[in-house]
């Protein structure tokens, strides 16, 4: 089990107003709790202050290997106490971490590492066969995490002193890439205030929406390339509680690791509390320490939410966000979680300093009630989209990020999402974008054309649906595109089922009517998100 998190009164509320870099959240908590757990992975435990020493050790280590302030490092490989050191490590050398999604296959891996122009990549032997498949030349230093003169030995040779750094809120930290909406992933620029802002504001106001307590010990259920895990994972760090990281999510695991660990809170899709229920022998029993669940990446069912309340015992609070806007700017907190309440079918409230408007298809503001695109100004969004700065204007306006989900703000403020705009599937919290799999599936010659929609799924919240025209006198089946997409998309982009149809529906201009297909879905709910 792990240790108590932080000396203190139990049940403290924790904020230290006076951290507002992830340069700042490691040498106060080294000297303030050193002895603490800061990460447990695999029943290893690595403290506060060994956090701060090794991560010393790494920055100084990138800067040995030539890595300038602003340079891109990459790390591919699952959840792990090395992982945080290496976000420290970044922190501290202020270069840019870039974490890369493991379930990629090695063509979406090697876009990311080019799009980015990493200098540095960490990896877990694990994935060494994909550097071996890159169909470019791999970042110039390469770090290998696992083997006897691997990471252990690269940073061993530097010293655990704090090197000099010039690090401000605005400085960038992460870079994490998204779906996007012309079919390759963008990179989310995002600084260290994106990890800060929110919570300020709730402290601001002394609302416990989302918070952290002494003697904390948080679960991560999100992977660290997600924003969600990333941000949630920080979020622990600087209250100074332990972070429990699991190296990748399964429910047995998830529940005997609440149940072992003492673990108080914890941040899921709802579809890991789906997995979770469903595991064999699970009982009430195993969450009596869990005091609140955040979720996110997807709404919760009325269904998911009675039975997680009556096996979970705790409180639930869900987020609403995108990686442009730094994770989190929406909360439905706990209060509001009573199922057939109407609010149960809301995103959430904006926190406080985050406004919320909804805009019609001239930019006009509409009032409440009425259905547009949601658009949010948030303290904590982004700083670009790397390397497209036409792209980055045309999501952030004048400090409001664009969503690209249509709903309505009601009278008390509440956002309710009723469809989205630019086409995204979310398949257990993960974005998708059609204009992805659609550019991979019309490289087949049996393929004349791909239409991709989204389709309600019990399980996965969504799920990826594809429409096929053959090409002229070809019968492709769904096992031969199967086979096509498996080497060139994620797992979570394949479709879950293929339709072969006669032509394209598309209106007088041309544009195909992807809503004609997907409302054949959706026509029995009162919104089109799931």
């Amino acid at each position: 089990m792990a240790e108590p998190s932080v000396p203190g009164t139990p049940g403290e509320r924790l904020h230290h107003p006076q951290l507002k870099t992830l340069v700042d959240t490691a040498r106060f908590h080294a000297e303030h709790r050193p002895q603490v757990p800061a990460v447990v992975c695999e029943n290893r435990s690595l403290t506060y202050a060994h956090l701060h020493r090794e991560s010393n050790r790494i920055a100084h280590a990138i800067r040995a290997a030539g890595a300038a302030p602003g340079a891109r490092v990459a790390y591919l490989g699952k959840e792990s106490e090395h992982y945080y050191e290496i976000l420290f490590g970044c922190a501290k050398s202020e270069t840019v971490l870039v974490p890369i999604n493991w379930r990629l296959t090695v063509p979406e891996v090697s876009h990311i590492l080019q799009d980015s122009g990493s200098e540095l990549l960490f990896l877990e032997e694990e994935f060494a066969p994909v550097l071996d498949r890159l169909p470019a030349a791999p970042p110039k230093t390469v770090v290998r995490l696992g083997t006897a003169d691997g990471f252990d030995a690269w940073k061993a040779e530097h010293p655990d002193t704090a090197p000099a750094s010039s690090v401000t809120p605005d400085t960038p930290v992460a870079q994490l890439y998204t779906s996007g909406t012309t079919g390759l992933p963008k990179g989310v620029v995002l600084a260290h205030r994106s990890f800060f802002a929110i919570r300020d504001a709730l402290a601001s106001e002394q609302l416990d929406w989302i918070d952290w307590r002494a003697g904390d010990v948080a679960l991560v259920g999100i992977p660290g390339f997600h924003v969600g895990g990333l941000w949630w994972a920080t979020q622990n760090f600087n209250a100074g509680v332990t972070t429990v990281a699991m190296r990748a999510f399964a429910p047995r695991d998830a529940v005997d690791l609440i149940r072992d660990n003492g673990i108080t809170t914890a941040c899921v899709v709802p579809a890991m509390l789906r997995m979770m229920l469903a595991e064999p022998g699970v009982k009430p029993h195993d969450f009596t320490t869990l005091r609140k669940i955040v979720y996110g990446g997807s709404p919760i069912s009325e269904a998911l939410l009675e039975e997680s309340l009556a096996m979970f015992g705790s409180e639930f609070a869900q987020i609403y966000g995108l990686t442009e806007t730094g994770n989190t700017a929406v909360c439905l907190p706990p209060a509001d979680h009573i199922p057939g309440h109407p609010r149960m079918k809301a995103a959430g409230h904006p926190y406080p300093g985050v406004r919320s408007k909804v805009i019609d298809g001239d930019g006009e503001e509409l009032p409440s009630g009425t259905v547009g695109e949601i658009c949010l100004a948030t303290p904590a969004h982004m700083v670009e989209y790397w390397g497209l700065p036409d792209k980055t204007a045309e999501t952030l306006v004048d400090g409001w990020i664009h969503t690209g989900d249509a709903g309505y703000v009601d009278e008390d403020g509440y956002i309710f999402i009723q469809d989205r705009i630019k086409d995204a599937i979310l398949v257990a919290g993960e974005n998708v974008y059609p204009a992805e799999i659609e550019n991979v599936l019309e490289r087949h010659p049996d393929v004349a054309e791909a239409v991709i929609v989204g389709a309600p799924d019990e399980r996965w919240g969504e799920s990826v649906h594809a429409f096929i025209v053959p090409a002229a006198g070809q019968e492709p089946s769904a096992r031969d595109l199967h086979r096509f997409l498996v080497d060139r998309l994620a797992a979570f982009k394949l479709p879950a089922a293929y339709e072969f149809i006669d032509h394209v529906p598309r209106n007088p201009s041309g544009k195909i009517l992807r809503r004609e297909l997907r409302d054949r879905f959706w026509s029995d709910s009162d919104r089109k998100v799931n």
